[in-house]
């Protein structure tokens, strides 16, 4: 097997025909230029160059060599160089999933920022639904989503803190809650909650649909839903409830659910998710451009 810098001694010595333009080239000596092409030949068996002291040339051999690794390496110098920038950050394509008009409505603003700072780079945003978007993200078929916060999934890593805003409970319409101004979490013991689809990690189940109430009385749980939609859906037909954020109310205004607020439960909060092996200077950079959209957490 050839090493890089027998490579580029001997294709570098191939085109310049020259032991002092190589050295100069390759940020190397003569002497160790010619040291390490007589090394090259004695594994070859043959000499690669005719050398005298007017001039140096590539024998029959020697030529051969080179018009058949100079493709090749042409080749893999250029895939290095498209990976190296791949990682800075420099060119591609970053696969973004959202779930929600809200989210989807920041990562397009977010986007917009990035691709501002990186002209190299294009952003796909795509709608997943919520049993989506982490077999998604686990297979490689997004780069970064933008999901609730915190998430305890092995390989993953989170972002900072997007998005905070306050938890609402989203039940019937005609639900005596409905009439309320204002809910609390003790009050979840009397209602039945209903649960993410079952592949969502369990730390985000835990997070949506506790098992106990602070009190420790316990909360009933309803069937899993696949869509969020399909969750509003069974709520306004009075099969159970859900903890949401304040944003629903503005996207997902339904005649038949009601957003009562619930005035003693910790922040609903959403941050950016990406698999911690394949962390790349574009996903740094889309961070950073979503925390400038949003000033910082709110």
């Amino acid at each position: 097997m050839l090493e890089r810098h027998e490579l580029d001694a001997f294709l570098t010595l191939a085109e310049e025909l020259h032991f002092g333009r190589t050295a100069e080239r390759l940020h190397l000596s003569t002497t160790r230029v010619s040291q390490t092409i007589a090394k090259l030949e004695r594994r070859v068996g043959v000499p690669l160059f005719n050398r005298t002291s007017r001039r140096v040339e590539l024998t029959a051999v020697g030529r051969q060599l080179e018009e058949e690794l100079r493709p090749a390496w042409i080749q893999i110098a250029a895939a290095f160089g498209r990976a190296v920038d791949a990682g800075r950050g420099l060119t591609g394509t970053l696969r973004v999933a959202f779930v929600g008009a809200a989210s989807g409505q920041l990562l397009a603003g977010a986007a917009e920022l990035f691709c501002g700072r990186e002209p190299g780079c294009e952003v796909r945003l795509r709608e997943a639904q919520m049993a989506d978007v982490f077999p998604w993200l686990r297979d490689g078929e997004v780069d970064i989503a933008l999901t609730h916060h915190p998430v305890d999934e092995p390989g993953l890593v989170s972002g900072p803190v997007l998005v905070r805003e306050a938890r609402m409970l989203a039940v019937p319409s005609g639900h005596p809650f409905a009439r309320r101004e204002s809910l609390s979490l003790e009050d979840l013991a009397r209602v039945r909650l209903l649960r993410l689809p079952e592949n969502v990690p369990d730390s985000l189940q835990r997070n949506c649909t506790p098992r106990a109430t602070p009190a420790g009385r316990p909360i009933e749980h309803g069937p899993a839903t696949a869509t969020f939609n399909e969750m509003l859906t069974l709520i306004g037909a009075g099969q159970g409830a859900f903890t949401v954020g304040a944003q629903v109310r503005r996207y997902y205004a339904r005649p038949d659910v009601a957003y009562v607020p619930i005035s003693d439960a910790p922040p609903l909060e959403w941050a950016l998710q990406w698999r911690a092996d394949a962390t790349t200077a574009r996903i740094r950079t889309f961070n950073e451009s979503a925390l400038m959209l949003v000033g910082g957490p709110t």
